[in-house]
């Protein structure tokens, strides 16, 4: 094919525009120039990117939280350097392995809750997430029940985006016009105790509420079809909901009760970012597998895993026995520079005790947060845990209603935000902004983001009708 002559002359914006294929983006739109330029960000340190325009944003997400030790650590660049000087790569398949992926996988095991036996390595959450559902669906063959092979997940949760993991997700835009959701997998209700439909109810009776369904669901489809629940211990992506009082204690009894595995997705609040190493130990959640990614490496490059209890292990040795060698894997299973890196950012979220300044930075935000814009009449909620929050926005707070969907008022406070050179997220369902900084954020920072928050939330809602 001949090349066009043009394309030398084109900016950097026009040929992003031209050739970039861009995800969770209108395609149409953004090719067309109607979205304006593309951010192309040209550096970053600590929480601050660097645009190729010449502007400077406070990074207020963490990148797609996963940037938890913060942009910039030269100790983490050098690390990924020095192993693909030494070995920058061999597969793991048939017993090989590299000294710094078998070094990883027993520092993580000691970092993880009790009960976890062995790693299964991959690249991002969607693989993990794969990996656990061929698990449980080699593990009931394993162990004689070929029935046994329903997962169920949440409605609003989000598990990432290949056709597996993607069926798990439970936000409808992820599923229309992908033909989606695939496969065995059935949603119940998310955790969202703001918007419970009797607002009566208390925390407990609210998390009782949903394990029943949960049970309900299991008695409906039977509970020799059911392999697995899949579950994040905070919902994030889904709305930023901490779980009310008692639920993971109720969920679990439901699934012990049916033989059901768990199945806790941990890609986000693994690694410090609820104030723990993992969110299933400040739940008391004793998981079966559990995913793990994003902060393992800050996002400095792509690794993910499937921890695998004690419990599963045994069976995957039965389906040794049975079956022969596991057949599952990737080419870059346990890629030496990506360990290299996990490593180096352990080393740092250690050493600097992110994990506890997440719980004491993220109490003190909730905090502020709640003090600064709990008296706006659009703000209807408020909540987090550890470095993980939201604002919800409703057009009225007494009876919680929503803004009408084409109002896309979530979007229009995150595009405000980034006018005031702040990025945020609004997120997938419902008018909710949220915020997921890294955990090296300071007291001064955090104050910094609220100041220019309040100014997008103000001009949004100065500019909204009262009909709005």
């Amino acid at each position: 094919m001949e090349r066009d002559a043009t394309r030398p002359n084109l900016s950097l914006e026009e040929l992003d525009r031209q050739v970039f294929f861009h995800p969770n983006t209108d395609l149409r739109a953004f090719a067309a120039g109607e979205l304006g330029d593309p951010a192309i960000v040209e550096g970053a340190e600590g929480i601050e990117l660097r645009l190729r325009d010449g502007r400077r944003m406070v990074d207020a997400g963490a990148g797609l939280l996963c940037v938890n030790a913060g942009y910039g650590r030269a100790e983490i660049a050098d690390a990924i350097a020095a192993q693909a000087r030494k070995l920058a790569f061999y597969h793991a398949h048939s017993g090989h392995a590299s000294e710094v992926a078998i070094r990883l996988t027993d520092r993580v095991l000691k970092l993880a809750p009790p009960g976890m036996r062995s790693v299964f390595w991959g690249l991002q959450g969607s693989d993990a997430h794969e990996t656990m559902i061929k698990i449980a669906w080699y593990a009931n063959n394993a162990l004689g029940r070929p029935r046994k092979k329903k997962i169920i997940a949440r409605h609003r949760a989000y598990h990432g985006l290949t056709i597996m993991a993607g069926s798990l997700s439970g936000l409808p835009q992820f599923h229309r016009h992908f033909d989606l959701p695939r496969g065995p997998v059935l949603h119940v209700g998310a955790p969202y105790f703001y918007r419970r439909e009797d607002q009566a109810m208390d925390e407990e009776g609210y998390a009782e509420a949903c394990a029943e369904e949960l049970d309900r669901t299991i008695r409906a489809e039977g509970h020799d079809t059911v392999a697995a629940f899949i579950a994040e211990p905070m919902m994030s992506s889904g709305g930023m909901l901490p779980p009310p009082a008692g639920y993971w204690r109720r969920i679990q009894e439901v699934l012990r009760r049916h033989d059901v595995m768990l199945m806790v997705d941990e890609v986000v609040t693994g690694f410090g970012r609820l104030g723990t190493w993992f969110g299933s130990s400040l739940h008391g959640i004793d998981a079966d597998m559990i995913s793990i990614s994003k902060g393992l490496t800050s996002g400095y490059l792509p690794l993910a895993g499937t921890i695998v209890s004690e419990r599963v292990w045994a069976m995957l040795e039965e389906g040794s026995r049975r079956f022969g060698p596991f057949h599952h894997g990737f080419t870059y299973v346990a890629h030496p520079v990506c360990a290299a890196a996990a490593m180096a950012n352990i080393d740092i979220l250690e050493r600097e005790d992110l994990p506890g300044n997440a719980a004491r930075t993220g109490a003190w935000f909730l905090e502020r947060l709640r003090a600064r814009f709990g008296g706006i009449d659009i703000v209807g909620d408020i909540r987090g845990q550890g470095l993980l929050a939201a604002i919800e926005l409703v057009a009225d707070r007494a009876t919680r209603a929503r803004f009408p969907e084409e109002l896309r008022v979530g979007q229009r406070v995150s595009r405000a935000a980034r006018e005031e050179g702040l990025v945020i997220r609004a997120l997938p369902e419902g008018d909710i902004v949220a915020f997921s900084p890294a955990l090296a954020v300071t007291p001064a920072q955090l104050d910094d983001i609220l100041d220019r928050l309040l100014r997008a939330v103000e001009r949004v809602r100065a500019g909204l009708s009262p009909a709005a």
